[in-house]
């Protein structure tokens, strides 16, 4: 395959018809990765590409572009880096097409050229190829970097561009470190006015990927903030449901990978993110509530894990937008999704358990509102589910005895019984801390506790080494006698859960 790549290279025609056809014959040699890898060690191969897209025939840019397309699906970090001298021309390319890319009513890009101290542009016109469209605690990891492969000859030039881009700087710390100083992020800024959603989810992929890279914190984000990046994205992100969701998705991992940072919440608080996150989770709540819902739960995933996240952070500024709607939201997306998409349910969840974790509001709004036994439904689904379900209880027992009589009421206890009895023992865990909570703030749940024999169902916990403090604890304030002090068997009983949560 290397002495075909190089017999080619040998005979590059002058023919724009001649050169379209040898490039398609290139680009289909690149798709194998031994190709790539050879084509990028022979001298002069990358600047005949680079030379091909710089030229002044639309046809041979854009078949160059699908070969350097082909080039970027690389794994390997040094087919990536022997790219780097193209991802100036690329930049050049997207800017000097910025206006464009806007519309009629766009202009940005003249004076940011010059600020990026790119080359000067050297192609022209564009093909005519268009591309159919707990405590507070934070979420895991994000989902790995990932490489976007599509069909090249459905891809427009721009498009070519944006995911050509993004691919190189998944692989290659190199390569993002030469596109900061290249101007990649007012070349991003220029263009994410576009009016055309493809464009602007390339743009969105781009932009996740440099997001995600281990240097953004203190070498990318500052740069995005300084920008007029975050405006737009959450702008994007809450437009999701009326032009496309696409882009939507990808802003809002963009947005995710900021927050996840700790180093610009204030920013995206200040822009009023949290509000304008709620009001699109309602919007999106009545939308799946009324129509198909398909697709819609790639958009909810990183939003609830935005709100949730901004909730958690500790800015020394209000962010509880105090909604009741957004309970009302959270449980119909559960409902929507529990049975197609139930990843769905552990992240509406993990919001809920930071709405819940120290404002009494929406513990209060979700007794009153009836929303409890909803939520007590979940608790036999999975460990994480029945996990994120007994520590939402536990926030809203936290909260004093008017909390804990009326989770007795609704018949928590019977359902906290069945839990005990699963050979999970963080569950089970968890389950006692509420049982804990339970009998210190409201003993008549202690008293039909031993009633329904849940005594005996703790019992059998006794020879588990995690749990076996925290039953003797739990059965001495279950079993104390009528008239001992409730107030010394609940004063050692805190401190003994409290020393082991």
């Amino acid at each position: 395959m290397c002495g075909q790549v190089s017999e080619l290279l040998r005979g590059v025609p002058r023919g724009s018809e001649d050169r379209r056809g040898w490039l398609r014959r290139l680009r289909r040699a690149l798709q194998s990765k031994e190709t790539q890898q050879e084509f990028v060690r022979l001298d002069g191969a990358v600047r005949t590409l680079v030379g091909l897209f710089t030229c002044s025939l639309p046809d041979v840019q854009l078949e160059a572009a699908r070969c350097l397309h082909e080039l970027s699906h690389s794994s390997d970090a040094a087919v990536a880096e022997a790219c780097v001298p193209v991802t100036s021309y690329l930049l050049t390319y997207l800017s000097g097409h910025s206006i464009e890319l806007m519309g009629p009513s766009g202009s940005l890009c003249s004076n940011l050229l010059h600020g990026a101290g790119l080359p000067p542009v050297l192609a022209q016109g564009s093909c005519g190829f268009a591309w159919p469209s707990l405590g507070t605690h934070e979420c895991g990891d994000p989902p790995p970097k990932t490489k976007r492969t599509l069909f090249p000859s459905c891809l427009h030039l721009q498009e070519l561009c944006l995911y050509t881009l993004g691919n190189l700087v998944v692989e290659s710390e190199v390569v993002r470190k030469k596109l900061l100083p290249q101007g990649i992020i007012p070349v991003l800024a220029s263009c994410i006015q576009s009016p055309h959603e493809a464009v602007l989810e390339g743009l969105g992929y781009v932009l996740s990927q440099l997001l995600q890279a281990n240097e953004a914190p203190t070498e990318i984000i500052p740069l995005v903030l300084d920008s007029v990046l975050p405006q737009h994205m959450l702008r994007l992100v809450c437009s999701g449901l009326k032009f496309g969701t696409g882009a939507a998705v990808e802003f809002a991992w963009c947005l995710h990978y900021i927050v996840c940072s700790h180093t610009a919440n204030v920013e995206l608080m200040s822009l009023g993110a949290v509000p304008a996150l709620t009001s699109l989770l309602c919007d999106i709540a009545s939308e799946i509530s009324q129509s198909d819902s398909e697709g819609l739960e790639l958009l909810i995933c990183p939003v609830l894990r935005c709100l949730g996240n901004l909730l958690a952070e500790e800015t020394g500024h209000e962010v509880q937008s105090q909604d009741e709607r957004l309970l009302v939201a959270l449980f119909i997306i559960m409902q929507c999704y529990l049975q197609q998409h139930p990843f769905i349910i552990p992240e509406s969840l993990w919001l809920l358990n930071n709405l819940t974790a120290d404002e009494p509001f929406f513990c209060s709004a979700l007794l009153s509102m009836d929303l409890l036994p909803a939520l007590l439904q979940l608790l036999p689904h999975s460990q994480t589910v029945s996990m994120l379900v007994l520590t939402v209880l536990c926030n809203i027992a936290e909260k004093g005895p008017a909390y804990c009589q009326q989770l007795h009421q609704q018949a928590a206890l019977p359902l906290l019984l069945q839990v005990l009895m699963v050979p999970d023992p963080e569950v089970v865990g968890q389950c006692l801390e509420l049982l804990h909570l339970l009998f210190l703030h409201w003993p008549q749940v202690a008293a039909d506790f031993v009633r329904q024999r849940g005594h005996q169902t703790l019992e059998q916990h006794q020879s588990t080494p995690e749990l076996q403090e925290r039953v003797r604890v739990l059965l001495d304030m279950a079993l104390q006698p009528p008239g001992a002090s409730a107030f010394s068997s609940s004063s050692t009983a805190s401190s003994t859960f409290s020393q082991m949560t």
